[in-house]
């Protein structure tokens, strides 16, 4: 199973293998209370990806074809296998981002891409 979450709330035990899927440290938070086991920044969307899609929803549609490239070359594709043995070793897994938009963010376009590569 993998699910997604905002690293403002608060890390539960069934959250599982918890991963944080930015490239940047989510503003305010202690590394301590995050409870993450892998900060993966490889697999964040690129930095100019990231400032120019700037969490604005009307641009979501071309941001995840995008990053859906991005995925698919380099280190990113490098961190995109290591994540699957990660999902394939661990019963829960938990993809953590820092974005206040819940639907309109990288670890939405995460999951669902890790999901149909798990069916």
């Amino acid at each position: 199973m993998i699910r997604i979450k905002r690293a403002y709330k608060e890390a539960e035990d069934t959250d599982g293998y918890r991963v944080l899927v930015d490239r940047l440290w989510p503003r305010g938070v202690s590394k301590e209370k995050e409870h993450l086991d892998l900060w993966l920044k490889e697999i964040a969307p690129s930095n100019e990806l990231r400032k120019w899609f700037n969490h604005e929803p009307d641009k979501f549609s071309q941001f995840k074809e995008k990053y859906l490239i991005e995925l698919n070359a380099g280190e990113a594709n490098d961190a995109c296998q290591r994540l699957i043995q990660i999902i394939n070793k661990h019963p829960i897994v938990t993809l953590v981002y820092g974005a206040k938009d819940e639907v309109h963010n990288n670890a939405v376009v995460l999951q669902e891409m890790l999901e149909k590569v798990n069916q």
